[in-house]
């Protein structure tokens, strides 16, 4: 199975994380692998990487929050084996360098996260309940392993008790 990945910066900070194309496909092959997704062979996903005046424009015309967020994914309508197009993923330089530094991981590492984070999104995968959101992070959690990095959640169990593990980030069913 191949899939087209299209990586657009349009932010310049993004310049800063060497290999940066190059880790989005590897996030995108192993996700891929790891779900088993059934899709359109060529398919392609467009990950666009942008600051935070951006990303919170976006955030407040799809989903009406007036603020930053890390990651929004834009999944395109439609059963997801007869799809060419799957989607859209949009990740903010300033949220994710700030998230990496107080989660005490590297930008890469995070943005890895945020990168596999809006892939599941893109294929169906949600958090809005508690079921949901056990299945994802466990995606995650084995997508991450996959690639050689740590546990994305792993300190968020403590924070967790005191309602300030969620992820901060935004799923957009249509554009």
């Amino acid at each position: 199975m191949t899939i087209d990945v299209d990586v657009n910066l349009s932010a310049e900070a993004w310049d800063k994380v060497e290999g940066l194309e190059a880790l989005v496909r590897r996030c995108v092959e192993a996700s891929l692998a790891e779900t088993s997704a059934k899709l359109v062979e060529g398919c392609e996903v467009s990950v666009t990487f942008c600051d935070d005046a951006e990303i919170a424009q976006l955030n407040a015309d799809w989903r009406g929050k007036d603020k930053p967020t890390n990651v929004l994914s834009f999944p395109t309508p439609g059963k997801l084996a007869a799809r060419p197009l799957l989607g859209d993923i949009v990740i903010a330089y300033e949220t994710v360098a700030r998230e990496a530094a107080e989660q005490e991981k590297t930008l890469p590492e995070h943005t890895a996260h945020m990168v596999i984070h809006g892939f599941l999104h893109l294929i169906g995968y949600d958090h809005e309940i508690a079921a949901e959101a056990e299945v994802m992070e466990g995606l995650e959690r084995r997508i991450a392993s996959r690639l050689g990095l740590r546990d994305p959640y792993a300190d968020e169990a403590a924070d967790d008790q005191d309602g300030a593990g969620e992820l901060n980030e935004g799923h957009v069913d249509t554009i």
